[in-house]
C-alpha cells in the first residue's frame, strides 16, 4: 500500500438512479453551516434539472450527523425550501447508505489507480 500525497474531500449526492451531484470540497474550505447552505442550494438546482419527477413529487435528503448539518441556519434553509430530511440515527456511522451503495462502486472503479492531484 502506498500513501497518498494529498487529501481531498468529495461531496456526493445520489439516489437509486445514480449520482445527482458530485463536488470536490476546496482544500482550504472548512465545512461549516454557510458552506453547507451553498452546497444545498446547488443540489436543489441539480435535483430540479436531473430529477424533475422528484422535484415535482418531493424528495428526501438523508445526511449524516455532522455538526454543520444540524446548525440552525441549515435547518431553517431546509425548512424554508420544503426539503424533507430523513434523520440519521445517532451514533450510527455504519448505517450510511454510502457504505452499501456508493463506496463499493467507487472502490471497484478506482482500484489500483494512483492520483497525483485532484485536478480533473
Amino acid at each position: 500500500m502506498s500513501h497518498s500525497q494529498f487529501k481531498a474531500m468529495l461531496t456526493v449526492f445520489f439516489d437509486i438512479q445514480g449520482i445527482v451531484m458530485a463536488e470536490w470540497v476546496p482544500s482550504s474550505q472548512t465545512v461549516k453551516q454557510q458552506y453547507c447552505i451553498e452546497v444545498l442550494t446547488k443540489l436543489r438546482e441539480h435535483v430540479r434539472r436531473k430529477r424533475p419527477e422528484s422535484w415535482r413529487n418531493g424528495w428526501i435528503l438523508h445526511q449524516d450527523n455532522a455538526l454543520a448539518h444540524y446548525a440552525l441556519s441549515v435547518k431553517q434553509f431546509l425548512a424554508n425550501k420544503n426539503i424533507t430530511v430523513l434523520e440519521h440515527p445517532p451514533y450510527s456511522p455504519d448505517l450510511a447508505p454510502c457504505n452499501f451503495y456508493l463506496f463499493p462502486k467507487i472502490k471497484s472503479v478506482l482500484k489500483g489507480t494512483h492520483f497525483v492531484s485532484v485536478k480533473m
